[in-house]
């Protein structure tokens, strides 16, 4: 059935390393979006309290002067810069999906939020695998979180970066079928010799996922201020390899094509699209992965959504559990 309503995507810089600075600015930006008629908005990944480009320039060893800093700016659920987004949707009556340095406790995770237009936490969910040197930084998810909302807006999941790159996250996704998805990205400004972390490879898997899972995708991007960069640059060898700006938000609709003249890679602003659900009954009746033009009979996918836990209480159910595994073992 169609449903129309305009979504937002951000494109701008956080206030880097300043949680406090970060969701003043986001405030702002929720208000705009919803003073635009947006019934959604989406900001990209780590945008609370700023991606740590740092992990990219420097030795882990030279980073640990970064961390303490970062790690008392990250964001916790249910402490007060938190519980100020959430009031934001409701006082804004916008949906509003997040990317977050996450702190729990010793640990940060790197997670996205989706609060609904009432300030009701609807999703909190952390990025299954850290990429490449953000395992410095960053503990993994499970696959608990992995999951698609009902909402009224329709069925909306998310993603992170380079989870964009897994083709098994991604059928999962498509699994439940998804109709706006948010594919937080953190900004494409570092290693200009790396061709697979620049724009055109990372936007295109933001376009590929839109034409695979017949969904609309909502694609945040941050931009690299000026004043970021003065920060992390310090010799000549680092300057070669982050740049500012780097912004390359866009709104994909179920065919894949863009649908937002795209701002320029330093501009800061919101793109906005107006989404029809009744898209996705067209591009589904020509290729639906999860349903006619899947072969379960030759490929399936096996999903664990279980919460994996350090620690278990002992109780007597798990104490005879232990024992039918053990008696179980013994058998074979």
């Amino acid at each position: 059935m169609s449903k129309l309503f305009n979504a937002a995507v951000v494109q701008a810089a956080p206030i880097f390393m300043d949680l406090e600075g970060c969701v003043n600015k986001a405030i702002g930006l929720i208000e705009t979006a919803a003073q635009a008629d947006a019934r959604i908005v989406a900001f990209s990944e780590c945008w609370f309290p700023g991606y740590p480009w740092w992990i990219w320039l420097s030795p882990t060893a030279d980073n640990v002067r970064y961390f303490q800093q970062y790690h008392e700016n990250s964001l916790v659920v249910g402490g007060d810069a938190f519980n100020r987004l959430g009031k934001a949707a409701r006082d804004n009556k916008i949906f509003v999906s997040i990317g977050a340095s996450e702190r729990d406790h010793g640990s940060l995770y790197i997670a996205q939020f989706l609060f609904s237009d009432n300030g009701t936490l609807l999703q909190g969910r952390r990025k299954l695998k850290p990429t490449h040197m953000e395992r410095t930084v960053y503990g993994d998810g499970d696959g608990s979180d992995l999951d698609v909302l009902d909402t009224e807006l329709g069925r909306i999941g998310q993603l992170c970066c380079w989870e964009h790159l897994q083709p098994l996250s991604k059928y999962a996704m498509y699994s439940m079928h998804e109709q706006v998805h948010i594919a937080a990205w953190p900004s494409f400004s570092t290693y200009p010799q790396a061709y697979a972390l620049g724009p055109e490879a990372n936007s295109a898997a933001s376009q590929v996922y839109a034409l695979e899972g017949q969904c609309f995708v909502l694609a945040p991007c941050a931009t690299v201020s000026q004043e970021m960069y003065d920060s992390l640059v310090e010799t000549e060898e680092q300057a070669k390899l982050i740049s500012a700006g780097g912004g390359y938000a866009q709104i994909y609709a179920p065919d894949g094509s863009p649908m937002c003249k795209p701002l320029a890679n330093t501009e800061e602003g919101l793109l906005i699209a107006e989404i029809d659900l009744g898209a996705i009954t067209i591009a589904k009746s020509f290729a639906d992965p999860v349903g006619h033009y899947a072969r379960p009979d030759v490929t399936r996918l096996l999903l664990n959504r279980s919460r994996q836990q350090n620690v278990e209480e002992f109780t007597p159910e798990l104490a005879d559990e232990i024992v039918a595994d053990q008696e179980d073992s013994s058998l074979k």
